[in-house]
This record gives structure tokens, C-alpha cells and sequence, in this order.
């Protein structure tokens, strides 16, 4: 509380306070500096090579040649495309901006483009968010005297390619302070060192920049803090006709516009453009200054990105249709001709999140697949790629999301050994799937006002993220469901408060919660503003079951008992006593012959009914020894655990189960 205290006497609301503190920002200057919006750009020099690139350009500015800036599908790379080619348009160069096809190219800088490009009569290449990786590229742009620079901000391998210049803030040889600059970012800094005014240029372009930087999910620190705050203001008031009818179009409130409305509304209408293969859609959406194509532009991008989520539910459907039925394998792996690749990513993350296991979408075209895959709990996809790499053609991305080829053949044996993998994985391990709440507040402090007060956090973002509350012990006194069935609506109440709250596809099913059910909710506080009526909203992130008793959801020893790395003291904690058994049993008897629940769900309702304390290693070591003597059967699916009782007809020796004498031994030892 002295936290609190000092942040309060600084000026800050009770419960912004909390929050910034629960953030381990103890003293106002360490707030203030995490909340800075106008820290001061560092100077473009300090990053390598930036001298070499600044060079090389202006001296192809002073000479009228032909410049292509090479950039990439998402917005982060369209945005630097676009910064840097209108840029060098201004100051008189013969500039012509290159995406690559997604379908037909592929990422990053290839042989087809530098030939077309060749072709052009282009002298030099600019690249903004790739190229870091383009070894052969570069030596192929040297052989047919093609200048090379290169701007990107992907982590560096140990061999650069032989360019006229590298630009990077993570070269393993630079110094800039600031390491987090998305593609955008360094293409600003190549045309601020050029403009030799960085105010200029983001005065012009701090609306791109800041587009680019949230689309990318940079942390909102910084330098990056900065981009979008400025950018933020410009573009509630932006000049860019093709971006105002996009705002316009797809609903943005420009007087209440935040990153959170860039990263969910406007991110995703221009990512359709890559996604369907029109690229030249959101290119020159950005590059016009006409208002009548600006407005044909932004409605095309629309109706691109309805096609899209059409196409998505489609493929989704048909995916979901190809599973198998009874127990889902550790990993999902589908394949099928009809897919789209531009548009298999986000099924597949939707797909991992639903079925909680990493999921790969395989689209097939003749004997070979290119596959999207996205992680679930933890797992990492590029390490487990790495490891299976004889089964694949190619492979790159990272532990969350990647991507591959594999030939045809090879899908039976790669679908087996990723499953394998993962099931190694979670019994090994267990999922992470911890959400992180910032403070616990009482009812009386989720005001309108209080929650006007976290506005002090804003621009939110990966860095700063919203604000996560936990507010405990609320009865469920209403439940439906809007969105034609998608999503629950709720009202909760307590001695101290009411309040109306919202959890996005989710039921009282999935939840495991029924009206009169005590709960402990985490959320994101909202003003809703109906009909010029404003009141306190709880958008629901997770519920729990209430428990007066604290229960510890560390699965650190229990993992020891799986492994067989016990000691003494460990099977001393998760040895059962008689008690503790005949509490988690007869809970489970009393439920029915089926359960399935998140685990630590389940613990909180045991320990909320017999009012006996209990930690999650505990109760899945119960479960263990109940398994092992045939009481019950469990099967554990990342996230919930699915738990079947059979029948018996003699009293089980729970003596004789192997977990109870693996304990015993290792007590003993």
C-alpha cells in the first residue's frame, strides 16, 4: 500500500495507482517514465550501417536513378513501403514500391522480383521489414549490378548478406538503444537520417508508423511510445483520403481512437489485401491523394476483408469436420487442396485456442503442402521444426507461429512425430496457459470515473498492456447469450456492487458456471455507452470458481512425481492422507460418472466444498491413484481434464496403486 499511498500523493487515481504499482512501478518516476508518450528519438546514425545507407541513397537521389523499395505483405511491411517510396517521390527519385505476391512469391526478397525489377532499369533496392536473411538474393543483385540496402528489424543469423549496407538494431555489432523498432520504424530512420530532420518526417509520417508498430505487436516503449501517440493524433485528423474512408468505412470512432482500435478494426481490413493477393489494393490506398479512389480503395479493402472472413469460416468448418471423432491427438495436422494460403494462419490460430493443442493446416498442391502452423500452452513450433526437419522441404518462424513445405508422403509420418513431440511436451512441462491479472479491487472502485482514470495508460499495447482486474467473490445472478449464441452476458452481483459484463465466445458450458454459482472473475473494465447512457462494463477474460481458501496452482512437484525425480520432501508435500482422499472422492462421486473441467477449476470447487485446503499437485496425484487401482479413467487435454467414472463392485486398495507407492518409497528414501 505505501506504493499506492506515494503514487496517489503524485497525482495518479486510487485505482490507476494500483494498477501502475501491481506493475512494480513503486515511485512516480518510475511511472512517469513508463507512461512517457514523448521520450526523444534517438539519432538515425547510432544504428550500423545507417551512414553506409544514407549514402548510397542520397547518392541515387543526386543521379535520377531508378529506386525499388522492396517491402512485405503484412501491414508492418506495407506501411514501411509506403513511407519510404512516398518519401523518396517527394524529393524528386524514380521510385516504384514492391510486394511480393504472397501465393506467388512468398516472402522476403527472391529471384523473380530482382529479375523483374532488372528488368525496370532499377539500380538499387531498398528493403523495409526483410532482407536480413537474403544471402543468395544479395549475391544475385551483385552479379547483375543491383545495389543492395537493407532495412529490417528480424533477429540476425550469423551470416549477413553481402549488401552495400545492413541496417538492423539487432546486429550483433550495433549499439542502438533501442531494439524494438518495427519495419516501419527503421525505414523512418533511413528517411529521417535522409531529411536530416526527424521531427519533419514524423510530423508527415507518424500515422503510417504508428499503424505499422501496433500491427507488428511492438512493445509500446520507448521510441515505439512515442510513434504512436504522435501517430495516434494525426490520424484522427489524417490527411490521407484513402485511410479516412477505410476509418470511415469500417466504423472508427476517431474522437475515442486508440492502438486497440488500430490492432483489431483497421489491421486486419488491410491485412486482406496480402491475405486474398491484391496487395496494390492497400499500396495505393496509402500512396493516393485522391479522395474519390481513396474512398474506392478503402471499400474494396472492405469487402476484400468480408471475402476473407467468408473464406476463413469456410475452410474453419471444414477443418473442424476433418477431426477425428473421440480423443483428440496431442497436435492437429489437416490438409486439403481447396485452402487458401493466405488465409490458413488464422484458422489455425482460431483452431488452437478452441481445441487447446498446436495446430498445422497443411494446403496441398499436387505432391507437395506449404503449411501454417500456430503453438498452444507453450509449445515451441520452430524448435519442434528444427527437430523434424527431414521431414520437411523448408521450414522458418518462430515458437508461436510458423510455416513449412512438406511433400505429400510425409504428411502421415510428420502428423505422427508433432504429436509425439507434444506429448512429450505437456506431460513433461504442462501447458502455460497462466492469464496475468494486475490487482484485485473492490466493487466500490470500478467506477465510471476510476475507470476513466486508466485512460493515464494509454496507448495500450503489447508493452502496456490493458489493465487486467480480478474482482472476487460475485454471485452469477443472470446468464444469456448474444451474438445469435456466440457470446455470454452476464450479470454478477455482491453486497457491495452490481454490474453487467460481457465474456466473448464463451457459454455458461464451456465456463463451467451456473446462475447462483460464487465467482471470482478477471476483466477488462469498460464504459458502455448506449444511447447517450454510460455504465461500468466487465469484459470477462476468465472465471473461476470462489474459494475462501487460497489454492496454489503450481503443478512444479506434481510434474517431479511424473518425471520420477522425487525426493523426500516433495512426496512428503503430495502424499495423500486418508482424509484428503475421501474429500476428493466422494466430490467426484457426487458429480455424476462425468466430469470435465479445467484443472484448476475443479481443485477451487473440491476445496470451496470441503472447506479442506488442497493445492492442483495434490489433486492430480488424488486422480493418479484413483486411476491407477480403476476407479476412475482420466484423460488430461492441455487445458481441461476429462474424467469418467467406472463402475466397481469391491473396495479398491488404494495401497496398491504404483503413484501411492512411488511416494511412499521416495518418502522413505
Amino acid at each position: 500500500m505505501d506504493a499506492v499511498n506515494a503514487l496517489v500523493r503524485d497525482g495518479y487515481a486510487p485505482l490507476a495507482a494500483m494498477v501502475l504499482a501491481s506493475r512494480g512501478l513503486e515511485e512516480p518516476s518510475q511511472a512517469h517514465r513508463y507512461l512517457n508518450s514523448s521520450t526523444p528519438l534517438y539519432d538515425p546514425f547510432l544504428l550500423t550501417d545507417m551512414g553506409l545507407a544514407a549514402g548510397r541513397v542520397g547518392l541515387a537521389m543526386s543521379r535520377g536513378e531508378k529506386i525499388a523499395v522492396f517491402g512485405d505483405y503484412d501491414v508492418d511491411g506495407i506501411t514501411a513501403t509506403c513511407l519510404l517510396t512516398e518519401f523518396l517521390r517527394q524529393n524528386g527519385c524514380d521510385c516504384v514500391p514492391y510486394i511480393p505476391g504472397r501465393l506467388e512469391e512468398g516472402y522476403g526478397l527472391n529471384p523473380i522480383a530482382i529479375e523483374y525489377l532488372h528488368g525496370l532499369g532499377v539500380t538499387l533496392i531498398i528493403t523495409v521489414d526483410c532482407g536480413i536473411t537474403a544471402v543468395e538474393e544479395a549475391a544475385l543483385c551483385k552479379q547483375l549490378g543491383i545495389d543492395l540496402v537493407i532495412t529490417d528489424h528480424h533477429e540476425c543469423k550469423e551470416q549477413l548478406p553481402d549488401a552495400v549496407a545492413v541496417v538492423n538494431p539487432h546486429r550483433p555489432d550495433g549499439g542502438y538503444p533501442h531494439k524494438t523498432l518495427s519495419g516501419v520504424g527503421v525505414a523512418f530512420k533511413l528517411a529521417a537520417a535522409l531529411s536530416g530532420s526527424q521531427e519533419e518526417v514524423l510530423e508527415q509520417f507518424a500515422d503510417v508508423v504508428c499503424l505499422g508498430t501496433v500491427a507488428d505487436v511492438m512493445p509500446l516503449q520507448g521510441e515505439n511510445r512515442t510513434f504512436v501517440t504522435r501517430g495516434l493524433e494525426i490520424l484522427r485528423k489524417t490527411q490521407r483520403p484513402g485511410l479516412a474512408a477505410l476509418m470511415q468505412l469500417s466504423g472508427c470512432d476517431c474522437r475515442n481512437l486508440t492502438a486497440t482500435t488500430l490492432g483489431y478494426i483497421l489491421s486486419p481490413r488491410i491485412n486482406a489485401a496480402g491475405r486474398m493477393g491484391q496487395i496494390d489494393l492497400a499500396v495505393e490506398l496509402f500512396l493516393t491523394r485522391d479522395t474519390q479512389q481513396g474512398e474506392t480503395l478503402a471499400k474494396a479493402l472492405c469487402d476484400l476483408n468480408r471475402r476473407r472472413q467468408e473464406v476463413e469460416s469456410e475452410i474453419y468448418a471444414q477443418a473442424v469436420d476433418m477431426l477425428p471423432p473421440g480423443k483428440l491427438p496431442e497436435a492437429i495436422v489437416l490438409a486439403d487442396e481447396s485452402w487458401h494460403q493466405g488465409v490458413v494462419g488464422i484458422v489455425a490460430s482460431r483452431i488452437a485456442e478452441e481445441y487447446c493443442c498446436p495446430t498445422f493446416l497443411i494446403c496441398l498442391d499436387g505432391d507437395h503442402g506449404k503449411a501454417s502452423s500456430r503453438s498452444f500452452g507453450g509449445f515451441n513450433l520452430f524448435s519442434s521444426l528444427t527437430t523434424l526437419s527431414h521431414l520437411l522441404e523448408s521450414y522458418g518462424g518462430h515458437e508461436l507461429a510458423a510455416g513449412f513445405t512438406i511433400r505429400r508422403q510425409q504428411i502421415g509420418a510428420f502428423r505422427e512425430s508433432i504429436s509425439r513431440l507434444a506429448a512429450e511436451f505437456y506431460r513433461s512441462t504442462g501447458p502455460k496457459t497462466v492469464l496475468e491479472a494486475d490487482c484485485v479491487v473492490p466493487p466500490e472502485m470500478l467506477t465510471l470515473r476510476g475507470i476513466e482514470s486508466l485512460n493515464v495508460l494509454e496507448p495500450c499495447g503489447n508493452g502496456c498492456p490493458k489493465p487486467v482486474l480480478v474482482m472476487e467473490n460475485l454471485q452469477v445472478e443472470r446468464i444469456g447469450q448474444v451474438g445469435g449464441g456466440k457470446h455470454m452476458r452476464l450479470r454478477l452481483t455482491s453486497p457491495r456492487g452490481a454490474f453487467n459484463a460481457i465474456y466473448f465466445s464463451s457459454n455458461a458450458q464451456a465456463a463451467s458456471i451456473q446462475v447462483g454459482d460464487l465467482v471470482d472473475v478477471a476483466f477488462v473494465p469498460q464504459i458502455n455507452d448506449f444511447r447517450g447512457e454510460r455504465t461500468v462494463q466487465m469484459n470477462i477474460q476468465d472465471i473461476r470458481p470462489a474459494c475462501k481458501t487460497p489454492v496454489d496452482c503450481d503443478t512444479g512437484d506434481y510434474l517431479l512425481l511424473r518425471n520420477r525425480q522425487l525426493d523426500a520432501s516433495t512426496a512428503a508435500r503430495l502424499l495423500p492422507d486418508r482424509m484428503l482422499l475421501g474429500q476428493v472422492w466422494r466430490y467426484l462421486s457426487g458429480m455424476g460418472t462425468s466430469i470435465e473441467e479445467t484443472p484448476i477449476c475443479l481443485c477451487r470447487k473440491i476445496v470451496r466444498w470441503s472447506d479442506m485446503p488442497m493445492d492442483l499437485s495434490q489433486l492430480l496425484t488424488c486422480l493418479d491413484i484413483f486411476q491407477d487401482v480403476g476407479l476412475l479413467e482420466i484423460r488430461m487435454h492441455h487445458k481441461y481434464i476429462s474424467i469418467r467414472l467406472l463402475p466397481t463392485q469391491q473396495k479398491a486398495d488404494l495401497n496398491a496403486s504404483q503413484t501411492m507407492q512411488q511416494l511412499l518409497a521416495a518418502k522413505e528414501s
